[in-house]
């Protein structure tokens, strides 16, 4: 425009007191939006899809996906400033805590030696309320055990453990030193429950009201649960939800959901590396 106005650059430059580098910055400056959308294109794409599936997921889960599973490398800070662009970014309330946690909660140091179980609830419309029982190992944070059911009675928490102890101890429970933690639930404590535990071995760990955090990684997990399945579908049946929540349990979560503390392997990968590791060490 300057030209054909029949002035050179330089001469408008040193007329409005700018430097010629100044002018050519802002120029790409200008350009540089459109070459960032351009590059971005097939990345938002990406995580949009991802998005779509998973609602909840947070812009470090997201980032960890396209990298360890779809192997797009890409860094923490540009998924961040894409998904907060596009309006993608997970919005989480934050519930102060109403009381002060009393002690700590146990550390798994190797699979098979915690085990947490619990129960959740939720609405299926044509027959009602509908109850998922879970057992996790906190080390591997695998789903080793589950039950879904139209009831709340022990014989169900009874068969998500039965499950559990089926696959991960083929050859018997007990002498394993396997301990089982719960909340105090009728459930859990109830005599023939509790008269089990104790045929079989296993060391039970009750949570009390003074420390909300006992059984905090089978709670984060059913949260997980229901943000990755449950809340974003309406079951029609009671067999859709049991396939749905089952399927996802064995096939998505302990196969290929990525866990930052598990260095973004899934719980399965994650117990595999472990029991490679510990033949290796045997072997030398």
């Amino acid at each position: 425009m300057l030209r054909e106005a029949g002035y050179t650059i330089k001469d408008a430059c040193a007329a409005l007191g700018y430097s010629r580098s100044g002018y050519y910055a802002s120029k790409r400056s200008r350009k540089a939006p459109e070459r960032s959308a351009e590059r971005d294109a097939d990345l938002v794409a990406r995580i949009k899809a991802i998005k779509a599936e998973h609602p909840f997921w947070g812009y470090r889960r997201v980032r960890a996906w396209l990298v360890y599973r779809e192997k797009i490398h890409v860094s923490e800070k540009r998924v961040r400033r894409i998904m907060k662009e596009h309006g993608l970014m997970a919005t989480q309330r934050v519930h102060k805590t109403k009381r002060k946690p009393q002690g700590s909660k146990p550390r798994a140091e190797r699979p098979r030696q915690y085990w947490g179980i619990d129960m959740t609830k939720f609405m299926v419309p044509v027959i009602g309320w509908v109850y998922l029982v879970i057992v996790l190992d906190w080390y591997t944070k695998k789903v080793v055990g589950w039950d879904i059911s139209l009831r709340s009675r022990t014989s169900e928490w009874k068969r998500a453990l039965d499950m559990a102890i089926d696959r991960e101890f083929p050859e018997g429970v007990k002498g394993k030193g396997l301990m089982l933690i719960s909340d105090n639930g009728s459930q859990p404590t109830s005599r023939s429950f509790i008269r089990d535990m104790a045929t079989l071995g296993i060391k039970q760990i009750f949570t009390s009201y003074d420390n909300p955090r006992g059984n905090a990684e089978t709670e984060r997990m059913m949260r997980t649960i229901k943000e990755e399945v449950v809340w974003i579908n309406e079951f029609e049946s009671f067999e859709e939800a049991r396939d749905k929540i089952g399927g996802w349990i064995e096939g998505d979560y302990n196969k290929r959901y990525v866990h930052s503390v598990l260095g973004y392997r899934s719980p399965e990968e994650f117990e595999e590396l472990y029991f490679r590791q510990i033949a290796m060490k045997e072997a030398a």
